[in-house]
């Protein structure tokens, strides 16, 4: 079966710190870049950070550029999403998500063809 399965969400305070993953299966994991997507209630999907299929190569959003990280491990197929420096407008379902364009910035669901069931990030003291 293909899928996306994310983990690592919760409740933390502002300025502390999550470490997301998400474990693919039934697909070439490697050869696909990838990427996270989050949601706050009310909005629609906000693109965070994408990296490509060798993990080389990333982008993030200006609003989280400096505290996320995104990476991969291709061995484990695995994506991780490294988040510092938390803030409350941080709080999201955060979901990792495969593109169908290479290293996609897209804020549109349409454009990714993949995505896991997500994981919530609260942000608040």
């Amino acid at each position: 079966e293909v899928q996306l399965v994310e983990s690592g969400g919760g409740l933390v305070q502002p300025g502390g710190s999550l470490r997301l993953s998400c474990a693919a299966s039934g697909f070439t994991f490697g050869s696909y870049d990838m990427s996270w997507v989050r949601q706050a209630p009310g909005k629609g999907p906000e693109w965070v950070s994408v990296i490509n299929s060798g993990g080389g190569r990333t982008n993030c959003a200006d609003s989280v550029k400096g505290r996320f990280t995104i990476s991969r491990d291709n061995a484990k197929n695995t994506l991780y999403l490294q988040m510092d420096s938390l803030k409350p407008e941080d709080t999201a379902v955060y979901y990792c998500a495969r593109a169908k364009s290479r290293m996609s910035a897209r804020n549109e669901w349409s454009e990714y063809d993949l995505r896991g069931q997500g994981t919530q990030v609260t942000v608040s003291s």
